[in-house]
């Protein structure tokens, strides 16, 4: 599970055999997310994080875009 980045102790990762839509997975103490990042930012599951962590991971998505949808493109073709 790649690492794309871990920020206000939230990793933001890949799988090995991810598929479309473009997301991320999100780790922040057990809790998990899944967000889409492309065509747009939303979130596809949240399982347990709370809502100031969320607004950190969406405010995240959103300043790293670009670069996890180059980072998926060159994972994954």
């Amino acid at each position: 599970m790649p690492t794309l980045l871990t920020i206000f102790g939230i990793r933001f990762f890949f799988y090995l055999d991810e598929h479309l839509p473009i997301h991320v997975h999100v780790e922040y103490g057990g809790k998990k997310a899944k967000i889409e990042i492309d065509p747009q930012i939303k979130i596809i599951y949240n399982h347990g994080l709370k809502e100031q962590v969320m607004k950190k991971v969406l405010d995240t998505c959103e300043t790293y875009q670009k670069e996890f949808i180059c980072e998926w493109h060159r994972r994954f073709g």
